[in-house]
């Protein structure tokens, strides 16, 4: 195995650290008494957060990042804000950066360079504060670290304050180092060079209105449906509008078959509507029989389902729930807000459906839309701004818009038009889902009935899915990890949305199999010793 980079969290790891840190700060630089131990438990230990190397399961170097005050450092100088020549709202300090004797190649100190700026980035620091050894003077300067005060320690282990702004660090150590975060999130995806150049303009100018109704006939084009309301809000906005709508049109059958099915019954439940709620175990497919039994039970009169549902990585078949509904002459409501833009879709026969900008659109997060055939009036027992005839007699601008958004929307839009938006989609997709069933990695739905959006994948119970989404995090590598439905299902997901090389997606699940196998090594080891302690 390789070198491994990640954060601290094994009873195996923490205790190669305490040696390390007896070695570096004991034996090599006299800070600390000798002990019969071997060991050096840092003080701040359980406020530290390690960031480490290893090599065939053993520590070879680290570093620990701090943000809880007092800092040691505070305790030599005083408060470290009243003595940097910078300003700070948010300082970490990094401490205890070690690496072994026969592995000071810079190899290993550049790969925890790397690790850092991911993790200080990712948390929000301002400034990095150190206690550089004199002995590395030249190397703290190297990354951008500035001396601030005046030397301290002893006679024997000095050391110099320094730092380093968030500015520097961006422009220095990252630029260096080409360190870079990809995005392989579900939403929002990474805005294409082009999309970025959208420029404001009032809302009530004919400029704007100009746009807006290009935008709005793109929309229904891609869609298949008479009419695009374009909303400034998220998609949960375009849901509650729908929901809104179906208040008058009697009982509802709300399909579920995962997070955001159940999603569909809360906005139900909060607008007062008269449904009943069908479910299947997540990933699973919707049943034909079980949705006939409930028609046969009750009188329903429209249907509302999730045509990607996010949580699974499952694309429930649209085509299938219009021919039930159709033969049953009922409405059919659709959530396509994580559809739109990763397969083609038609409306017909869909009564209403929402979307947004944000996800495989490729445009930034902040509109949603609501897709629909009729003609609609304004009804003035729904609050205005969930009021689908509102947007409707208005034009979709009703109140303020954005221009921005919308400008930055029609950009995207026109290049869905112009080049191969679907077929880059599907194929960074299938080159994921090929390498991870190459690498025995399972996943959660069969492929056939799986959305090219999203790939669900389960970790066993000994791999939390919170230790490789955050590993995999401050390695630059974005995935869907922190949802709660995510968490306490312990699966991670991986999204082929974004604008990513295919260089950069087969980097990213290397990182993937390197952390599995030394998590799935790891714990192979702690079963091995439970076995022979059991023995003795």
């Amino acid at each position: 195995m390789g070198l491994i980079f990640k954060v601290a969290r094994t009873e195996h790891e923490l205790d190669q650290i305490h040696r390390l840190n007896y070695a570096t700060f004991v034996e090599e630089i006299p800070q600390h008494s000798s002990s019969e131990s071997k060991l050096l438990i840092d003080k701040y230990h359980t406020e530290n957060t390690y960031l480490i190397c290893m090599k065939d399961d053993q520590l070879v170097g680290m570093l620990a990042v701090r943000d809880q005050r007092p800092f040691s450092i505070d305790q030599k100088i005083g408060r470290v804000e009243e003595q940097l020549p910078v300003k700070s709202t948010c300082p970490c300090e990094i401490r205890l950066l070690t690496v072994k004797k026969e592995h000071r190649n810079g190899r290993i100190f550049l790969g925890l360079s790397q690790l850092l700026a991911n993790y200080c980035l990712r948390n929000g620091y301002d400034v990095g504060v150190i206690s550089g050894t004199t002995r590395q003077i030249k190397l703290y300067e190297q990354i951008g670290f500035i001396p601030f005060h005046h030397l301290v320690g002893t006679e024997s282990a000095m050391y110099q304050p320094m730092y380093m702004t968030r500015e520097i660090f961006e422009k220095g150590i990252l630029k260096r180092l080409g360190t870079k975060v990809y995005s392989f999130l579900p939403g929002p995806t990474e805005i294409e060079d082009r999309v970025k150049k959208a420029f404001p303009v009032s809302h009530r100018s004919q400029k704007f209105r100009t746009v807006l109704a290009n935008v709005q006939m793109k929309l229904s084009k891609m869609m298949n449906a008479e009419y695009s309301q374009v909303l400034l809000g998220s998609g949960s906005l375009a849901n509650d509008v729908i929901v809104n709508q179906m208040r008058k049109e009697g009982k509802g059958l709300i399909l579920v078959n995962g997070e955001f099915g159940q999603r569909l019954v809360i906005h139900a439940e909060r607008a007062g509507v008269d449904f009943v709620a069908l479910e299947w175990i997540w990933g699973e497919s919707y049943v034909e029989d079980d949705i006939l039994k409930v028609l046969e039970r009750y009188d329903i009169k429209w249907v509302w389902m999730v045509h990607c549902e996010t949580s699974t990585g499952m694309l429930n078949s649209l085509e299938f729930v219009k021919g039930i509904c159709k033969g049953n002459e009922l409405k059919l409501c659709v959530d396509c807000i994580s559809s739109i833009g990763s397969v083609p879709i038609s409306l017909e026969d869909v009564f209403l459906a929402s979307g947004v900008s944000g996800k495989a659109i490729g445009a930034y997060t902040g509109l949603s839309f609501v897709f629909h055939h009729h003609q609609v009036d304004i009804d003035m027992s729904i609050p205005g701004y969930l009021d689908l005839g509102h947007y409707f007699q208005n034009e979709s601008v009703p109140y303020s818009h954005s221009s921005n958004l919308i400008d930055a929307l029609l950009m995207a839009l026109e290049l869905i038009e112009t080049t191969k938006h679907f077929e880059r989609i599907k194929e960074q997709y299938d080159f994921i889902r090929s390498a991870l069933k190459e690498n025995d990695i399972p996943i959660l739905t069969d492929e056939r009935s799986s959305s090219p959006t999203i790939l669900t994948i389960p970790l066993p119970v000994h791999i939390p899915s919170k230790y490789i989404g955050d590993d995999m995090s401050i390695h630059g590598y974005l995935i869907h990890y922190e949802s709660g439905y995510l968490n306490k299902q312990n699966w991670i997901q991986i999204s082929p949305i974004g604008y990513v090389s295919k260089k950069t997606t087969e980097e990213m699940i290397k990182r993937l199999l390197a952390l599995r196998t030394y998590y799935e090594r790891s714990h192979s080891e702690v079963i091995e010793k439970r076995k022979l302690t059991c023995l003795k």
